[in-house]
C-alpha cells in the first residue's frame, strides 16, 4: 500500500453501470456493518485511539464517521427519489470527527447505527427500478449524479475505510 489515505486506491465515478456492476455495489454496501464490525471486534482502546496513518484519523473516529457519511447518502438517495434533482449539501467531515460524540460515544453505537441504516437503505435500493436508478442528484462541487454511480462511491467507501481499519489492525 503506497498511499495510506487511499489503501484501495482513489474513487471515479463509472460513466456506466451494469445491472452486474450494481448487483456487486448493494453487496458490499449490504456487508459493510459486518465487515468494519469484524475488523474491530477485539481491539484496544489504545488500538481504538491509533491513526490509520500520520495526521489520519484514529479508528475510533472512522468507525463514527462512515454512518454519519452514510446518513448523509441515506437522506440524498431519498430526495433524489421524491424530488427532481435535488441539490444537496455538503458537510465538513473533517469538523464531524471532531465533535464530542465522536469522542465520547462508544462505537458498538455507531456499529449498531450502521447495520439498522444499511438494513434500511439495502432494502431501499433493492426495490429502485432501472428508471429510479437513473435519477440524479446535484453536489455543489460534483455536478449532477445517478444514483448508480453515487452508489458505486458508498460501495467503495466501506471498503476504503475498512481498509485503514485493518491496516491497523494489522500492526
Amino acid at each position: 500500500m503506497s498511499d495510506l489515505r487511499f489503501p484501495i486506491g482513489r474513487f471515479t465515478y463509472p460513466d456506466k453501470v451494469s445491472t452486474a456492476e450494481r448487483d456487486d455495489f448493494l453487496n458490499r454496501l449490504e456487508s459493510t456493518p459486518a465487515r468494519l464490525r469484524a475488523v474491530v471486534a477485539g481491539m484496544s482502546a489504545g488500538q481504538l485511539d491509533t491513526p490509520y496513518r500520520e495526521g489520519g484519523w484514529t479508528v475510533r473516529q472512522v468507525v463514527h464517521h462512515v454512518p454519519d457519511s452514510h446518513m448523509n447518502s441515506y437522506v440524498r438517495f431519498k430526495l433524489a427519489l421524491t424530488e427532481d434533482e435535488p441539490v444537496v449539501k455538503p458537510y465538513d467531515e473533517a469538523a464531524w470527527a471532531l465533535l464530542g460524540d465522536t469522542a465520547n460515544t462508544p462505537i458498538e453505537t455507531s456499529l449498531t447505527l450502521l447495520e439498522s441504516l444499511h438494513g434500511r437503505w439495502v432494502t431501499l435500493l433493492r426495490g429502485l427500478t432501472e428508471e429510479q436508478w437513473k435519477r440524479k442528484m446535484r453536489h455543489p462541487v460534483n455536478g449532477a449524479l445517478r444514483l448508480d454511480q453515487v452508489i458505486a462511491l458508498y460501495a467503495w467507501h466501506g471498503d476504503h475505510h475498512i481498509a485503514h481499519v485493518q491496516s491497523v489492525a494489522n500492526r
